[in-house]
């Protein structure tokens, strides 16, 4: 698929390094820190958490790219129609990827006949939780949460999207 200047495409074992690296820069250039963060255990494993979700998990990733190079990408898993991670290289961020990520997931899931998309984020994700509220989703519970992955309780938010009536 082409979107504004992008192919999405699913991903590739060839991929995976790459994701993995584009993941863990744009959770290092956030803006959601929290003192949690600094923690060198944290930072390795954060790092060893997207190195390894390429070639872990039993979802669908999709890649971006733009003139050849991937620029970002986002998953699904678990649930059908929970969007577990978007995450867009710092350099190409605010340039319209990782909306057009995020459109193509909720286009996929509508055309699968799924009533509603769902995805998380960190509650001071501010530029994120304005993405997905210019996407049409919506906050529907803000709380602390542990992190599996970094081994932390965190603040998020759940956000949601209807989709069209079925």
């Amino acid at each position: 698929m082409v979107v504004t200047g992008l192919t999405i495409r699913t991903t590739t074992p060839a991929d995976h390094e790459t994701v993995g690296a584009i993941g863990f820069a744009a959770w290092a250039a956030g803006e959601a820190f929290e003192d949690c963060y600094r923690d060198p255990d944290v930072i390795a494993k954060v790092r060893q958490e997207f190195a390894a979700f390429p070639h872990e998990t039993k979802g669908e990733i999709f890649v971006a790219e733009r003139a050849g190079d991937i620029v970002g990408w986002d998953a699904r898993e678990d649930q059908r129609n929970y969007v577990s991670d978007l995450w867009v290289h710092p350099d190409y961020q605010g340039r319209g990827v990782g909306r057009a990520l995020l459109l193509y997931l909720c286009e996929m899931m509508a055309a699968e006949g799924l009533a509603t998309v769902r995805l998380d984020t960190h509650a001071r994700n501010e530029r994120a939780i304005r993405l997905y509220e210019r996407c049409g989703f919506n906050i529907v519970w803000h709380g602390i949460e542990f992190s599996k992955s970094m081994g932390v309780a965190l603040e998020k938010v759940h956000m949601e999207k209807q989709l069209a009536d079925r």
